[in-house]
């Protein structure tokens, strides 16, 4: 039952962004998990930290204007929310999906404050988008749109400033379009965008980092309860960066990945997932996982992505979308054995499901927590940007493995400290939020 603060928090912020329900949904977990903090701190109550930090440093929305090859105009909504920057300029990604509205920008520019503030490198918290769907435009499309999408906001970002990224709909081919646009109408070559070519100012291991990252937390995870990835059945949702890449490591180390997805359906491979075919299949082809079925018959393809959660696993790893998992999916996976489940997306469980995974004893890894590796190397990509080098593989993914053991620490030691050992939720939740709300006590009430 919610707490008289807890109602007090959700009643503002429901009434002041009607209908945006994701965006409450990530706004009431993070009030349930630092209430302790408030009431230990009566100083963050006495500023209003937390209701200050609900509400957007400021919201830009904009029309996108662009002509598709057939020669019609097309309009689309740009959004780009700067949430929080009392620890550095704004970071977050850009996603370019047709169910994209301010409420989901919202949902995630919150979320990015405090994963951001848990990486421990110095940046604060934004997101952006576009209810624009790359799927089945061509290259010339996609490019058009993007350089229209730039030429308003450009307006608002820069290197110390709002640094923005990719998301789902926005890889390497989008970031290139939107640089090139930004190069072009500032005369600037600098670390503007994060998610670039290595040739062009990117960062090696980017690209892997998300998935990396969630496995590497996810190691921690395992290494709690006395065991590791060996010999490990796991089911990830999703077939795009984050799935991959987790997919590889994974397998590095000794997991057999039997399951992945995308909109269309899902595969099941219990001999294990061929990772050679998934990437040519979706980075070269921009194909569909079905393909997958078609050149492997140790697969089966099912034509509802939302099941995949009735495969049996030791391990999940929701990576696809927001609530993904929901009460049932939570209660079959407990049922089937599952001892772990890590968010590789953003809030991929509904509350219900991770009340389930916390009662059943299941180790759980929340996003803000266990998807930050995509946002660390982020971060050093603009470090290295701004030094004019380029590190090597070994060297960034060895800091991203650093970062994202003294996340889990963080997470572990918050929880603890405020009375709720072993719940990763409220400690991820809390950890970024005393963070953030020191600074903003240092800076005073902007």
């Amino acid at each position: 039952m919610a707490s008289k603060f807890v109602d007090e928090i959700m009643s503002a912020v429901v009434a002041r962004n009607v209908g945006e329900v994701e965006f409450h949904q990530a706004v009431r977990e993070v009030a349930e998990s630092v209430e302790p903090v408030i009431k230990k701190r009566p100083e963050f109550a006495k500023a209003r930290i937390l209701e200050r930090i609900v509400e957007p440093e400021r919201q830009i929305m904009f029309r996108v204007p662009w002509v598709s090859d057939a020669g019609q105009v097309q309009i689309n909504r740009g959004f780009r929310v700067e949430f929080n920057s009392a620890i550095g300029p704004y970071k977050g990604g850009l996603r370019f999906h047709p169910s994209v509205y301010i409420g989901i920008i919202k949902f995630l520019g919150f979320e990015q404050i405090f994963k951001n503030a848990l990486t421990t490198t110095p940046i604060g918290g934004g997101k952006g988008g576009a209810d624009f769907d790359p799927k089945g435009k061509s290259d010339m499309e996609v490019m058009r749109f993007c350089q229209s999408f730039m030429s308003e906001l450009f307006r608002h970002i820069g290197p110390d400033t709002d640094v923005p990224a990719g998301d789902i709909g926005v890889g390497g081919r989008e970031i290139g379009f939107m640089f090139g646009q930004y190069k072009k109408l500032t005369n600037t070559f600098s670390g503007v965008l994060t998610g670039k070519g290595p040739d062009w100012g990117g960062s090696l291991v980017r690209t892997e980092a998300t998935g990396y990252g969630l496995v590497y937390f996810v190691t921690r995870m395992l290494q709690d309860r006395g065991t590791d990835w060996i010999g490990k059945k796991v089911v990830i949702s999703g077939s795009g960066n984050v799935a991959i890449y987790a997919t590889e490591k994974a397998q590095q180390l000794g997991a057999k990945v039997i399951a992945l997805s995308d909109s269309n359906g899902y595969i099941v491979d219990e001999g294990g997932i061929k990772l050679d075919t998934v990437k040519r299949i979706k980075e070269v082809e921009r194909g569909r996982i079905k393909e997958y079925a078609d050149e492997h018959k140790s697969a089966k393809f099912h034509d509802r992505w939302q099941d995949i959660w009735t495969v049996p696993c030791d391990v999940a790893l929701p990576s696809a979308t927001q609530n993904e998992i929901d009460q049932a999916s939570a209660e079959t996976l407990v049922k089937n054995g599952c001892i772990a489940v890590g968010e590789g997306a953003n809030m991929p469980s509904t509350p219900e499901a991770i009340d389930i995974f916390h009662d059943a004893g299941v180790s759980f890894g929340p996003a803000k927590a266990a998807n930050a590796g995509g946002v660390a190397t982020s971060a050093l990509e603009m470090s290295q940007n701004a030094m004019r080098l380029n590190w090597p593989f070994d060297e960034v993914d060895s800091r991203l493995k650093q970062i994202m053991n003294a996340i889990y620490a963080q997470c572990v030691e918050a929880a603890e400290a405020y009375g709720k050992k072993g719940n990763l939720v409220a400690g991820a939740n809390i950890a970024g939020f005393v963070k953030v709300a020191n600074a903003m006590m240092a800076q005073g009430v902007v």
